[in-house]
């Protein structure tokens, strides 16, 4: 009876090392996605982006399970703050995935100073100043910024479009601010004048002053508004009978917006924007990605085409898989050897070939679009041309690109 009880106690201990090594094998990844707020959506699509990466990594990275551990913001600071000390905190976790917004990168950056350990690479945050400005070592952005995303569409509106003159409507905070720098640069170069800069809070309920405002005497508004704000402007736009003609912020023609309901969104047909990432780019690997996409969600439960923010969460997993893949999964180290291998990670992601530059910061292929109707009534982001390898400093040297100073609400100038 002794010798059964022995037994019995060294196969429940036999048990117990078995799970303890199962529990040691699964590798635990953070997720920031903004699930509330005016880009809720794009923080669904970016989670759909990393749930099919995932499933076509059949969910493992270096031979470990793998554990999604999600936190929600709201797109602001302070909530990117809390999600990200819960995860390293409380969850453990070693490598985080996210944010989404852009001032929650800006948080982001200096929080992961703080946390030597941590590896974070960024969701879809686009504000210039996050690996611009003081980078952290630890952050690393496998996608383009907003300045970025706007490489050539200036001059694209000016002289193919023939806009000589805009207004600006855009939130009020650091990514609209680094997407309307990228254009003007490029747009006031040309010759465009910017005639006038209408910012409103992210989440803006009622945009009826500001539509009152829009100047008579202006060729096209450039809008620079994303997600729910994108969609209520186009409704009471469209109920004032307003005819401007648009051009579009990356976010404002995302599918996001593009397959929201409604018929107010038809008023950004021939819609000029440039992007990360072309909705109706015919490149086999786009086209790939598109029909897996599509496969892996219920029509109800996506969009018709990735987001740029699926498109973003789906390449910082791939970064992740394939550096871990290179050094065994061993983060042992404090992830020293994982972020010596991100650092040099190049990827051949389905909207053009990355790599990072000395800040950790991705260099890009950038798409100029227009926005078309298809005959099944879906709207899409026709292709127009690729501005390949897109630097963070837009072509220009450090120096010169620093001279210009940050983007903000009035920088730069652009006047005749």
């Amino acid at each position: 009876m002794r010798k059964a009880l022995m037994a019995a106690v060294a196969a429940c201990g036999l048990l117990a090392a078995s799970s303890a090594v199962q529990a040691q094998e699964k590798l635990k990844i953070g997720v920031m996605a903004t699930l509330s707020g005016a880009l809720t959506s794009g923080g669904e699509d970016g989670v759909r982006g990393l749930q099919l990466a995932a499933k076509q990594a059949n969910n493992k990275i270096a031979g470990k399970d793998i554990e999604f551990i999600i936190a929600a913001t709201d797109a602001s600071p302070d909530s990117a703050l809390r999600a990200a000390r819960k995860l390293v905190e409380q969850d453990k976790v070693q490598i985080v995935i996210g944010p989404l917004s852009g001032s929650e990168g800006i948080a982001m950056r200096d929080y992961s100073k703080t946390v030597p350990n941590l590896v974070m690479v960024n969701g879809s945050s686009g504000a210039l100043e996050t690996t611009f400005i003081n980078p952290s070592p630890n952050f690393f952005r496998f996608n383009s910024d907003g300045a970025q995303w706007m490489a050539g569409l200036g001059e694209y509106v000016l002289k193919d479009k023939g806009y000589k003159k805009l207004a600006v409507i855009a939130e009020d905070y650091s990514f609209p601010y680094t997407q309307v720098f990228g254009f003007a640069l490029g747009y006031c170069k040309a010759g465009g004048q910017i005639a006038q800069r209408q910012w409103v809070p992210l989440g803006t309920k009622d945009f009826g002053s500001v539509i009152a405002n829009i100047p008579d005497d202006v060729d096209a508004v450039f809008l620079g508004l994303g997600g729910g704000d994108a969609v209520n402007f186009l409704n009471q736009y469209s109920q004032t009978g307003g005819k401007a003609k648009f051009v579009g912020g990356s976010i404002m023609v995302d599918q996001t917006v593009l397959s929201s309901k409604g018929a107010a969104k038809r008023l950004l047909v021939g819609t000029p924007s440039s992007s990360g990432v072309a909705d109706a780019w015919d490149d086999p690997k786009w086209v790939a990605f598109v029909k897996a996409y599509q496969d892996a969600f219920p029509a109800d439960k996506r969009f018709a085409s990735p987001s740029l923010f699926a498109a973003n969460y789906y390449n910082a997993f791939n970064a992740v898989a394939k550096a871990m893949d290179k050094i065994g999964g061993d983060i042992s180290d404090g992830g020293a050897k994982l972020r010596a291998e991100l650092a040099k990670t190049e990827l051949d992601a389905p909207n053009g070939r990355i790599k990072l530059d000395d800040n950790r910061h991705a260099i890009a292929t950038t798409f100029i679009t227009e926005v078309t109707e298809l005959p099944n009534g879906e709207l899409t982001n026709k292709f127009v041309k690729t501005v390949p390898d897109v630097p963070q400093t837009l072509g220009l040297s450090a120096e010169a690109f620093k001279a210009v100073g940050l983007p903000s609400r009035t920088n730069p100038d652009c006047k005749p």
